[in-house]
């Protein structure tokens, strides 16, 4: 590895940027390919758009290995940092949601500006946001490896955190709440300037249909639900 290759890997580590590192099993030359798409080229092997489709398709499935890229045999090193979930609303289905994402490997942020419910004791060992869901969205920047889920039912808290939402490319939007309740969160949200194919985006109500009605067992078909939308667009 390069003395470029290697410092554009560490920077990319440090930033939580995904990357992914090509090795030419032939002849050893590398490119670093992360994905705000500046290549670091560590000897002849070129960063082209074949290389650059392959890499993608293996960062989106944290998936290492070998493949076949014109005609060469390369090698795709997988560098991802942790997948996110941002919660919205430190309710009863948060607490049981929290730890299944938390075990699933997320990095989990819940976002609740409510003390009463934004504690400590409620969340151990959980990163807590306790600013204004839009204003917390603005800083926690989602990226396409983070999830968003609005649990408050709340209006005033869930709007803003899904309007942030819809203006970044999290791979999964989710809002609580009854078909009705999400119907009218659509129509706000349109007049908010979001067309039909963002709103789409948005998983109302969350959750994969299970029948589930405990806080835990709603907890356990948003996470099916996130897990699902993930795996299968990374065959994509």
């Amino acid at each position: 590895m390069t003395p470029a290759v290697l410092r554009a890997l560490l920077d990319a580590r440090a930033a939580k940027r995904p990357a992914v590192l090509a090795t030419d099993l032939a002849t050893g030359d590398q490119v670093l390919l992360p994905d705000d798409g500046v290549a670091v080229v560590g000897g002849a092997l070129a960063a082209s758009e074949a290389l650059a489709s392959e890499a993608a398709r293996a960062r989106r499935g944290d998936r290492s290995g070998v493949v076949e890229v014109e005609g060469r045999d390369l090698f795709l090193q997988v560098f991802n940092p942790p997948m996110r979930l941002i919660v919205v609303g430190a309710v009863h289905i948060a607490q049981a949601l929290v730890p299944m994402a938390a075990l699933a490997g997320y990095d989990v942020t819940v976002i609740d500006p409510r003390s009463a419910f934004a504690s400590d004791a409620r969340f151990p060992a959980v990163t807590i946001a306790r600013d204004w869901p839009d204003d917390a969205l603005d800083t926690l920047a989602p990226d396409g490896r983070t999830a968003v889920v609005t649990l408050t039912h709340d209006p005033k808290l869930d709007d803003p955190a899904l309007d942030r939402a819809l203006k970044s490319p999290a791979f999964y939007i989710a809002a609580l709440g009854s078909k009705r309740t999400h119907a009218a969160r659509l129509e706000r949200l349109a007049r908010l300037g979001h067309n039909p194919s963002a709103l789409g985006r948005i998983h109302g109500p969350a959750g994969l249909p299970l029948g589930a009605v405990s806080p835990a067992e709603i907890a356990l078909s948003v996470m099916a639900q996130m897990t699902q939308l993930l795996r299968q667009r990374d065959t994509t």
